[in-house]
């Protein structure tokens, strides 16, 4: 099974995907729940009459509330997101709701300020960015008996960020289609992601560097190859049976609330498994290769 000689063809469909996604999810207004924002999220039912978006917007304006958006859900309740609410605000939107539509529920009243929501973000980034170099240098080490041990390093760390990519590119989907936002279980999905990716990619590379002293005399390109096809059954079993079908049933049965971490968390473990035998280790070659002195000159001749 010759996986290694395709490899520009698996380049090319990952692109596809991370630069569709990316520029649907970044052509609009990248959709940033009220976790990094800051505001208030106010979801409520109404037992009486069926109100119209406008009309719930029109009682915010009318208490000089900015930046509201309306959405309905499956479960026909009204998710209101605004800026930040304290309780005396909170109150007066409800009474003034309770007073037009008549018995109003309230599902679930979330609110966080804005600087809270700026703490969120700058910790995940640092989170991310530490947790690369740490596996940069864990593999570094771990490998320093092999040639070049730092190049499995950054290879890894592409294929983390790759994953982190095509995340973000399903989400800018998602947010077209479905309506998704990037919220803090988006963020404990990614971290998962990246944490999986980085395992599944370095079993792949400690088959390589245990192949590396057994089959000498094979040059490089064949080894790795040789290495994936050893490890291709077992990544494809561990994750079919232990991850994805739990995952899959919990997307399509876990609830509104569970859906859209699950998807994600879906797709991320499954570009977790696909990166570590489809990018990591064809970038290990294409870099032992140095095959990008080719790339220009093939056009050329051609």
């Amino acid at each position: 099974m010759n996986i290694l000689g395709k490899r520009y063809i698996f380049f090319t469909l990952s692109l596809l995907i991370i630069v569709s996604g990316l520029i649907i999810l970044f052509a609009g207004k990248v959709p940033l729940s009220v976790d990094f924002t800051g505001g208030s999220l106010l979801e409520v039912s109404f037992a009486d009459q069926s109100p119209q978006p406008g009309e719930i917007i029109a009682i915010y304006d009318a208490d000089s509330l900015k930046d509201v958006q309306v959405q309905t859900s499956d479960s026909d309740s009204y998710i209101i997101r605004s800026e930040f609410l304290d309780n005396d605000a909170r109150d007066r939107v409800l009474s003034s709701l309770t007073d037009q539509f008549g018995e109003v529920s309230v599902i679930r009243f979330d609110s966080v300020g804005p600087s809270i929501g700026e703490q969120v973000t700058s910790r995940g980034a640092i989170a991310v960015t530490v947790a690369s170099l740490l596996v940069v240098l864990f593999i570094a080490w771990s490998f320093r008996g092999v040639q070049n041990a730092f190049r499995y390093g950054v290879c890894a760390v592409i294929a983390m960020i790759h994953d982190v990519a095509i995340i973000f590119a399903i989400t800018g989907f998602g947010a077209l289609l479905f309506g998704w936002e990037i919220d803090s279980l988006f963020l404990t999905a990614l971290l998962t992601v990246i944490g999986f990716s980085m395992q599944d990619t370095i079993v792949v590379f400690d088959r390589i560097r245990e192949n590396s002293s057994i089959y000498r005399r094979l040059d490089f390109e064949t080894l790795v190859n040789h290495s994936i096809v050893q490890t291709l059954q077992r990544s494809i079993n561990t994750q079919l049976m232990t991850v994805e079908f739990l995952l899959l049933a919990l997307a399509m049965f876990g609830g509104v609330t569970l859906q859209e971490f699950a998807s994600i968390l879906l797709i991320g473990l499954l570009s977790g498994t696909y990166s570590s035998i489809f990018i990591a280790a064809p970038i290990l070659v294409l870099w032992e290769n140095r095959e990008w002195k080719n790339w220009f000159r093939r056009g050329a001749a051609a």
